[in-house]
C-alpha cells in the first residue's frame, strides 16, 4: 500500500540571486546551478556515533516506515506535490531539489553520509576509461560516454562493531611421508622406482579465540544486489561526515528497506568467515578442519550511513545494460556486451600460435 504522509521537504536558497542550490560534490558547500554562487555548509556541532544494539527496542515504528510506504513532497518553490518513497528527490514540476526531514519519517535516521567526491563529469571520466579497456567489448560501447543517462544516488548502509570471543573444536591435519616402490612399464620396459608418498595424521583440537569487529558494513537495500555493492568496496568510511540535510540537495536518497535487525545477522555471517579463519590459524598444522564454533557477542553497536554512487543505463544491441560508480573513489562496476567478432578473431589469432610452434616444435 502507499502511504500519504507529507514529508516536511525542505530547499536551500541561494544567498546571491535567491534560486535554489544544491551540494556540489567533492566541496563542503552547497552550488547554484544558476548564478555560480556557492556557498559553504555549516558543519553540525557533533561527531558521528555508534549506537548500543539494545536501542532498537525502544525505537517506535514510525507510520512511513511500512513496505512501499512513501513520502509526499510539498514543493516550497511552486507547491507542487510530488509522491517518491526516497528520503531527497527533485521537484517534478519545477526540479526544485527536495529533502525530507528523516525524523518524521524514518525508525533510524542517518547517522552519518559519505558525500559525493565525483561530479557527473568526472563520473563520466570514469566511466570513458572502463569502456575504453574492456577486452573483446564492441567498438559502439566506447559511444556510451556520449548517450548515457547519470543518476546520483545515495544508498544506505548499515555498519556494525563487535567484540566477539568464540569457542570452537575441530582436527588438526600433520604430513607424514611413506617410501613407496613400485613397478612400472615404459616402452614395453618395466623398471621399478621408489617415491614418497604424503598422507595426512589427523588430531583433535579445540581452543578460544576472540576478535573486534569495526564498521562490517553490510547494505540497507534490497533495490540493488549486494553482491553488486560489494564489488564497490572499500568505501572510505573515515571521510563520513555526520550526516546533514544538505549533502542530500540535489541527488536521490534511497531509504532503507532492510531493518538493522536482518541487517546484523548478514553482519554475523560476514563475520563468521574472518571467525573461521582464526580458528584455522589457531589450530596449526597443514591442514585444518574446523566442526563447530560458538561465538559470543559483546558491545554490539550499529549505525546508518548514506553511499554516494552513479548509476547508468545504456541500451546496446536493444538489451539494457547497467553501470555502477562508487562516486568518492571512482571505482565502476558493470554488465558489458561482449563483440562475438573480437572473440573469434583472438581465438584464430590464438589457434595459428599455437599451430606455429607446433611445426617449429616438429621441424627440430
Amino acid at each position: 500500500m502507499t502511504g500519504d504522509l507529507t514529508a516536511a521537504a525542505r530547499s536551500y536558497p541561494c544567498e546571491a540571486c535567491g534560486a535554489t542550490v544544491e551540494y556540489a560534490p567533492g566541496t563542503d558547500a552547497m552550488h547554484c546551478p544558476y548564478c555560480g554562487h556557492q556557498q559553504a555548509i555549516v558543519p553540525v556541532p557533533r561527531e558521528v556515533q555508534e549506537h548500543p544494539i539494545q536501542e532498537l527496542a525502544s525505537l517506535p515504528a514510525k507510520p512511513s516506515a511500512a513496505p512501499g510506504a512513501a513520502n509526499t513532497f510539498l514543493c516550497p518553490g511552486c507547491g507542487a506535490r510530488t509522491e517518491s518513497d526516497t528520503l531527497s528527490v527533485r521537484c517534478q514540476f519545477c526540479a526544485t531539489p527536495l529533502v525530507a526531514d528523516a525524523d518524521a519519517t524514518e525508525r533510524v535516521v542517518p547517522e552519518a553520509v559519505v558525500p559525493f567526491g565525483l561530479d557527473r563529469g568526472a563520473a563520466r571520466d570514469a566511466l570513458r576509461s572502463w569502456t575504453s579497456s574492456r577486452w573483446f567489448a564492441p567498438k559502439s560501447l566506447k559511444k556510451v560516454t556520449e548517450a548515457e543517462s547519470f543518476k546520483g544516488s545515495y544508498l544506505p548502509h548499515w555498519t556494525y562493531d563487535s567484540a566477539t570471543v568464540s569457542d570452537y573444536r575441530g582436527r588438526r591435519g600433520e604430513y607424514y611421508y611413506e617410501t613407496v616402490t613400485r613397478t612400472v612399464t615404459e616402452n614395453g620396459e618395466t623398471r621399478t622406482v621408489t617415491e614418497q608418498v604424503r598422507h595426512t595424521r589427523w588430531y583433535p583440537a579445540s581452543g578460544t579465540v576472540s576478535r573486534d569487529f569495526d564498521d562490517v558494513l553490510v547494505p540497507g537495500t534490497g533495490h540493488v544486489t549486494a553482491k553488486q555493492l560489494d564489488k564497490l568496496t572499500p568505501w572510505p568510511l573515515d571521510e563520513a561526515r555526520p550526516y546533514q540535510e544538505e549533502y542530500l540537495a540535489g541527488f536521490q536518497t534511497v531509504r532503507y528497506d532492510i531493518e538493522p535487525e536482518d541487517g546484523l545477522e548478514t553482519a554475523k555471517e560476514r563475520m563468521a568467515e574472518a571467525i573461521e579463519e582464526d580458528c584455522r590459524s589457531d589450530i596449526g598444522g597443514d591442514e585444518q578442519r574446523v566442526e563447530s564454533v560458538d561465538t559470543r557477542y559483546f558491545d554490539v553497536t550499529f549505525k546508518l550511513m548514506l553511499l554516494p554512487v552513479w548509476f547508468l543505463t545504456y541500451l546496446h544491441a536493444g538489451r539494457t545494460w547497467q553501470v555502477t560508480v562508487n562516486a568518492r573513489t571512482g571505482e565502476v562496476v558493470g554488465e558489458r556486451p561482449y563483440s562475438v567478432g573480437k572473440i573469434v578473431a583472438a581465438s584464430v589469432a590464438a589457434l595459428a600460435v599455437i599451430g606455429l610452434i607446433v611445426w617449429l616444435v616438429a621441424r627440430r
